[in-house]
C-alpha cells in the first residue's frame, strides 16, 4: 500500500499501472464509511500480492486527483491498468462485493496476451474477452498503422469508448474519408468546414473528428472549438 498525493499520482498510479493493476482508494479522515471499507480493501489487495497494489488518496489533501476522478462522494474506488480505469465503485460495500470486484480486475489470461502486444496475441485475447480494453486499443492502433480503418472501427465498437479509443475512432473515420491527418491539413479542413457546420450534421461530425485528431495538446484545438461554438450558437 502507498499513500499518494497530487504530486506523486503520475508516478505511483499512472506509470505504475503499466506494470501492475493499481487500486485507487479515494477517502478522507472524516468519512465514516471509508473507515469500514479501507481495511477490507487493504486485506483483499494484500491477499492478491503480486497481482495488484493499493494507492490511498486523501481527497482533502489531493484535490487535483479528486477532481480528475470527478469525485462527488466517498469512498470511491477505481482499478487502473495501463493508465486506464477498468472498473470501480462508489460508496461502502460488503466484503463479498469487494472480493468480487478485486477478482474482476485481477490479471487473467486475456491480460497476459494483451501485454504481449503482437497481433496474434491481441486477437487471442479478444477471443477470450471481446471487450478487453487494452487488447482492443492495441489492435486498433495496429490496424490504423496498416491503413485498415474499417476493421479498426469494428474492433472499437465492441467496447465502451474511453478517451484513447475515442481518439482512435475519430482517426479511423477520417482515414476512411481519405483525410490527410497532418496538422496543416487538419487545420485547413477545419477552416473550410466552419462555413458549413451550421445545419450540416455530417460536416459537424467531421469537424469534431478533426478536433479529436488534432488533440487537446495542440494550441489550435481550443481556438477551433470556440469557433465551432460561435457558429452553432
Amino acid at each position: 500500500m502507498v499513500d499518494v498525493t497530487d504530486a506523486s499520482f503520475q508516478t505511483d498510479v499512472i506509470e505504475r499501472s503499466h506494470q501492475i493493476v493499481v487500486i485507487v482508494d479515494l477517502w478522507a479522515t472524516w468519512c465514516e464509511p471509508c473507515k469500514t471499507l479501507g481495511p477490507l480493501l487493504e486485506a483483499g489487495v494484500e491477499r492478491r500480492a503480486g497481482q495488484m497494489e493499493l494507492a490511498k488518496v486523501e481527497v482533502d489533501t489531493s484535490p487535483m486527483t479528486a477532481e480528475m476522478f470527478q469525485v462527488q462522494s466517498i469512498p470511491a474506488v477505481y482499478a487502473l491498468k495501463d493508465g486506464i480505469v477498468i472498473d470501480g465503485f462508489v460508496g461502502s460495500r460488503p466484503e463479498a462485493e469487494i472480493e468480487a470486484f478485486l477478482d474482476r480486475v485481477a490479471p487473467n489470461e486475456a491480460d497476459a496476451l494483451a501485454a504481449l502486444g503482437d497481433e496474434g496475441s491481441l486477437r487471442r485475447a479478444l477471443a477470450i474477452d471481446n471487450a478487453h480494453v487494452l487488447a482492443t486499443t492495441k489492435l486498433a492502433e495496429l490496424l490504423l498503422a496498416r491503413d485498415e480503418p474499417d476493421e479498426a472501427l469494428s474492433v472499437i465498437a465492441r467496447v465502451p469508448e474511453n478517451a484513447e479509443l475515442h481518439n482512435l475512432a475519430a482517426r479511423a473515420r477520417l482515414m476512411k474519408a481519405d483525410v490527410d491527418l497532418s496538422t496543416t491539413s487538419i487545420t485547413t479542413a477545419l477552416e473550410a468546414l466552419l462555413d458549413v457546420v451550421h445545419g450540416d450534421e455530417g460536416a459537424r461530425k467531421e469537424y469534431l473528428d478533426l478536433l479529436e485528431a488534432l488533440g487537446p495538446e495542440n494550441l489550435e484545438t481550443a481556438r477551433y472549438r470556440k469557433a465551432l461554438t460561435s457558429r452553432l450558437f
